[in-house]
């Protein structure tokens, strides 16, 4: 156990209350957050029942969603009332849309009339949607209100929203027009009228739009928030950085898993169970292996060319692997292109002729090497049968570049996550095409 949370159960009785606030509130939030799962259950809703209510507000978000549902129901249900009071409403969502069925009852018994309401609006919508991730929690004012009035405004409720970056300017319909940040605002005549001082080239988002489009669309334009329009281009809701970090770092977690041929979990890796974890894998595995086996019935038609080509036993791994190495970085290269809005479908023949050039290039490189190392280096073969092993080898290449190019494309153009096509599952594809291009070109070559 950390030992601040140790010393702080070891002497809490000793502690008045100012003294318990002080302490967690010397302790950095982050590291809080870290020692966290050091508790047992018993011992974190004892500690989080001390908490002081702002440090739970910002502390629940972060835990796990068994976490999340130990907490809740060790709480009273007066403490229930003001930690859900107290809580920004995209918060209380994600934890509705997670935790059991009874802890959900439980957290929407305890909700006051107006965040119900607010709950039933947010739930609406997909978790993964803009509209997913706002608040409906933001300040707006009208265009023909005035500078000084808007400061009146936002100074009576400032206190009712999370964080104040804009403020956002609506017609009599409430349709987004504009926005002016607070410093602007500052700087501004009392007397000017909102519609005369305002931003109109505002930077939205509509309600159904993909989360990892948001994240690319603040990141691009560095905002701190992000205004939610419906497709009437009226305003519902914002998104701040805060929920945007985590979906920067949920959308790679589930990226890397799938490029590790994993499905993806909502907790680290300490929090899940062994069952959770060979569930993660397995799946995977199994495909791969079963794609695998392709290989064995390849093989098993080359078998009378083995038999009178024995070399070609020996450098089969370097084909495959050289290949499955090719077709990886290039895969690599397009997933993460495409994920950043760096390439685009529409650039598919430009791709498609550089690619082809980087391929040739890389083909011949490669093969030029393998065919001085088999002849020049042990088990050492003769000169043309080098020659075959570097030509199959300079092909292998060049169609594993493509195929590495080709798929990911193929993949986003449909709808689809290209992370799919992740490094093992490229490799096993690939080492079915390698070995069928290296065995063609052997019979070939050899007149066998």
């Amino acid at each position: 156990m950390n030992e601040p949370l140790q010393h702080y159960l070891e002497y809490k009785h000793r502690m008045s209350y100012q003294e318990r606030h002080q302490f967690f509130n010397d302790i950095p939030f982050a590291d809080l957050v870290d020692e966290w799962d050091t508790l047992s259950d018993e011992q974190a809703i004892e500690v989080f029942v001390d908490l002081p209510l702002e440090l739970k507000t910002d502390l629940i978000p972060e835990l796990s969603y068994q976490e999340q549902e130990q907490i809740i129901s060790g709480l009273t249900e007066q403490s229930k009332k003001k930690l859900f009071k107290m809580m920004e409403p995209d918060d209380l969502v994600d934890i509705m849309q997670t935790v059991s069925k009874n802890v959900r009852d439980s957290v929407w018994e305890n909700l006051s009339d107006d965040a119900k309401r607010e709950m039933l609006f947010l739930l609406r919508f997909d978790e993964d949607d803009a509209a997913g991730l706002m608040t409906p929690r933001f300040l707006a004012v009208q265009t023909h209100t005035t500078v000084g009035q808007a400061i009146n405004f936002i100074r009576q409720n400032c206190n009712k929203v999370e964080f104040l970056f804009s403020v956002y300017v609506i017609d009599r319909l409430e349709r987004l027009t504009g926005f002016i940040t607070i410093k602007d605002l500052l700087a501004a005549d009392d007397t000017a009228l909102l519609g005369d001082v305002m931003v109109d080239k505002v930077v939205a988002v509509y309600d159904d739009t993909d989360q990892e489009e948001v994240a690319r669309i603040m990141e691009t334009n560095d905002l701190a928030s992000l205004p939610v329009i419906s497709h009437e281009h009226i305003l519902i809701g914002v998104i701040t950085f805060d929920d945007i970090i985590d979906v920067i770092r949920e959308e790679q977690t589930e990226d890397v898993y799938r490029m590790g041929a994993m499905s993806s979990s909502q907790d680290s890796y300490m929090r899940n169970s062994i069952w959770d974890l060979v569930k993660m894998r397995v799946p995977w595995l199994i495909i791969l292996l079963l794609f695998g086996t392709i290989s064995a019935n390849v093989l098993n038609h080359y078998e009378s060319l083995l038999m009178g080509a024995a070399f070609l036993v020996i450098f089969m791994p370097v084909i495959t692997q050289t290949g499955g190495n090719a077709g990886s970085q290039s895969s690599t290269l397009m997933i993460r292109g495409l994920a950043t809005g760096d390439i685009q479908f529409k650039e598919v023949w430009t791709i498609m002729r550089k690619e082809i050039s980087i391929g040739i290039i890389m083909g011949l490189i490669t093969g030029v090497v393998i065919i001085g190392r088999s002849i020049l280096l042990p088990p050492g073969v003769g000169v043309y049968e080098g020659m075959v092993i570097g030509i199959s080898l300079m092909l292998v290449v060049f169609i594993s570049n493509l195929v590495g190019i080709l798929a990911p494309l193929l993949i986003a153009r449909l709808g689809k996550d290209p992370t799919v096509m992740s490094a093992p599952l490229m490799a096993t594809l690939i080492d079915i095409c390698g070995y069928a291009i290296y065995f063609e070109t052997a019979r070939f070559m050899l007149n066998l």
